[in-house]
């Protein structure tokens, strides 16, 4: 929003942008449950129970967060407004530029908060505001494969670096001549799982080969999975004899070893065959709770499948990873394009995207594009 445009008519477009937030947030009834559970939080002996008063504090500081924020972009329309109309009672008064160029950029700073707000209302799934488990795998390609499968990596970690979520690798082993085999890696921070599932499903690459001598072009391939954390209310039971755990030394990208112990684990769930694997921790009990995390957060989506036939709300379609499923293209070569395919989103600015993880005007635009295709 350049500060020479800025009008009333603006700001009362984000003004009502914002109301339909408050809607969509049923903001009075959050305000009320703040109210609740703050009671709550004060009653004595509420601490005795302290995994539960964790998860009461943590709804309630989401519940104040959501208020806040709300409260916060109306208290920064009120003065944008309020300089806009000073500014015209002004009239040539030199200073009146200044008030404008206030209006104008608190209103752009206020617009980037409305984008987030009303990403946060898009999140109605159960699992929408919780942490994710994320999981890239080669596809048609080859080599070239797991090159591209490592530069996804790359970029994820930038992403989530850019929004200050905290990763844990569980297992990302390198592939023999370049990338890496897969990649697996928890996020944890607000939102995560509604942000990240824009990207479940198979991803394009267009550019010059990195190992053909002859500088032919090549199309790559690999495969996003996004699936939620568990909470701890959910119970996912495993009998022991359902599982085999195999250990091994643990290597990561490049080939460097992790430790010199036999601390990497691989459990199998014999009754499907799901295999994860785990061996970013320095012992095989902490790779091997890992693991068990993510096996549980798989068979709970694989139940919702049998049960519901709805696998689409976790993960997307499942599909082969290769030609005419791709989600997204990033082309290097003969031009410079990332595009979305299903939202038509797209930048020239592909370092941008795969150097610094810019990955935020395509997610809210897939979020855009499903809650309006709803």
């Amino acid at each position: 929003m350049a500060e020479e445009s800025i009008t009333a008519e603006a700001l009362d477009a984000l003004t009502a942008r914002l109301d339909e937030v408050e809607v969509y947030l049923h903001l009075d009834e959050k305000r009320e449950c703040a109210a609740e559970l703050e009671r709550q939080s004060a009653q004595p002996g509420f601490w005795d129970d302290a995994e539960h008063a964790r998860a009461i504090m943590a709804e309630l500081s989401a519940a104040r967060d959501d208020v806040k924020a709300v409260e916060d972009a109306r208290a920064e329309l009120a003065d944008a407004r309020a300089a806009l109309d000073l500014a015209g009672e002004m009239g040539d008064d030199p200073e009146a530029a200044d008030l404008v160029a206030e209006a104008a950029s608190t209103a752009e700073v206020l617009g980037r908060s409305i984008d987030q707000l009303e990403l946060t209302s898009w999140f109605t799934g159960e699992f929408d505001h919780g942490d994710a488990i994320v999981t890239i795998k080669p596809g048609q390609g080859g080599l070239e494969a797991q090159d591209w499968t490592f530069m996804l990596f790359k970029m994820y970690m930038k992403y989530c670096a850019r929004h200050g979520w905290k990763v844990t690798v569980n297992d990302c082993p390198a592939a023999e001549q370049i990338g890496i085999d897969r990649a697996t890696f928890t996020v944890e921070g607000k939102d995560a799982f509604g942000m990240l599932r824009a990207e479940a499903g198979v991803h394009r690459l267009v550019r010059i080969s990195p190992t053909d001598a002859k500088k032919r072009r090549q199309t790559t391939f690999a495969g996003v999975e996004v699936i939620p954390v568990l909470p701890d209310d959910i119970d996912i039971e495993i009998a022991p004899d359902d599982i085999r755990v195999d250990v091994y030394h643990a290597s990561g990208p490049g080939g460097q070893g992790v430790n010199t112990t036999d601390s990497a684990v691989r459990v199998t769930h014999l009754p499907t065959g799901i295999v994860v694997t785990c061996q970013n921790e320095r012992s095989q009990i902490q790779n091997k709770a890992a693991c068990m995390q993510i096996l549980k957060a798989r068979l709970y989506e694989l139940e919702l499948q049998k049960r519901e036939d709805k696998l689409d709300e976790i993960r997307g379609p499942k599909t082969e990873i290769g030609f005419g499923n791709q989600i997204r293209s990033y082309v290097l070569y003969p031009y410079q394009m990332v595009k979305d395919l299903r939202t038509g989103v797209e930048t020239g600015n592909v370092d941008a995207v795969l150097e610094e993880g810019d990955l935020d005007p395509f997610i809210i635009g897939y979020h855009r594009w499903a809650t309006s295709a709803e």
